[in-house]
């Protein structure tokens, strides 16, 4: 496997009005300390990873003012600022960090125009380029109504160019979609957790980014050996496969995986040339039975 020769650019792009995203991108959440908690173990190596990110031709960086607080969204401005014309930076708002590492919901109109604006401040932009509207401990259609009706007022204004929506159902979509465009959903989904594939396939119809979180996460030990076995097949590694799966299960979804390595940015990136061929993937397809 190529991994260091491989650019995000092999992933292909996805697309949603003037916002234009490598399918593969670099989720920054991990660079924090443990937790998501203060600084990073190795500074100088977080700061290097997010360069060799954009260095690789990823155009979607996706982070937060909460990881940290604070630090996620620092280093990134310290990196990469002023950031190349193509970069383009996704956020996320409706949590808060307290100092017992908990993340409550922030999604009164006042936390959320708080937030809105503190990514802004960190990040040192005039406008963000998306924001996900993290939903916390509800599903139900009508609680989402009124946080995403103060982002999309904020998008009037012109401080948020896009709106997304993270944690939720296919009703909160919908319910969303009725008050904004709604260019992304960010909800738990790999290859061996398929809860959202009606949702998944209700995004690509619509041309909605579909961008899942835990995509290299929560396998049970037969669903890691399964991966292993295929891997092992193919040259690759389970994370390559994982990766890959996600690729081709729809295209519109966007990948973000988060690492403080460069090696494993690069192994990421080169899932994009994984082929998997039909054998493999009826071993993937089986991994969510039961």
């Amino acid at each position: 496997m190529t991994s260091k020769t491989t650019t995000a650019a092999a992933s292909g792009t996805w697309k949603f009005g003037d916002l234009e995203l490598t399918r593969i991108g670099y989720g920054a959440m991990q660079l924090a300390g443990p937790k998501v908690w203060g600084p990073p173990r190795d500074r100088d190596g977080a700061l290097a990873v997010l360069r060799a990110a954009v260095e690789a031709g990823i155009t979607h960086i996706d982070t937060s003012d909460y990881y940290g607080p604070h630090v996620v969204n620092d280093l990134v401005r310290e990196a990469l600022h002023p950031y190349p014309q193509h970069l383009r930076i996704a956020t996320k708002v409706g949590a808060r960090r307290t100092p017992d590492r908990a993340w409550p919901a922030a999604l009164s109109r006042d936390e959320l125009v708080q937030a809105v604006h503190d990514n802004l401040k960190r990040l040192d932009v005039p406008a963000l380029d998306l924001v996900n509207l993290r939903m916390t401990h509800t599903l139900a259609a009508a609680d989402i109504v009124e946080p995403f009706t103060v982002l999309a007022e904020l998008r009037e204004q012109g401080l948020i160019r896009h709106l997304g929506v993270s944690n939720v159902s296919a009703e909160q979509v919908r319910a969303a979609q009725d008050i904004a465009p709604v260019a992304a959903v960010q909800n738990h989904y790999n290859v061996a957790f398929r809860a959202d594939d009606a949702l998944v396939d209700r995004c690509a119809e619509q041309g909605i980014a579909y961008v899942p979180f835990y995509p290299l996460g929560g396998f049970r030990p037969l669903q890691v050996d399964a991966l292993d076995g295929v891997a092992r097949d193919l040259g690759s590694t389970a994370r390559q496969v994982a990766l890959a799966w996600l690729l081709r299960r729809s295209p519109t979804i966007l990948l973000i995986p988060g690492t403080s390595s460069v090696a494993h940015l690069h192994e990421n990136i080169a899932a994009s040339a994984v082929e998997l061929p039909e054998r493999a993937l009826r071993t993937l397809d089986a991994l969510a039975a039961g």
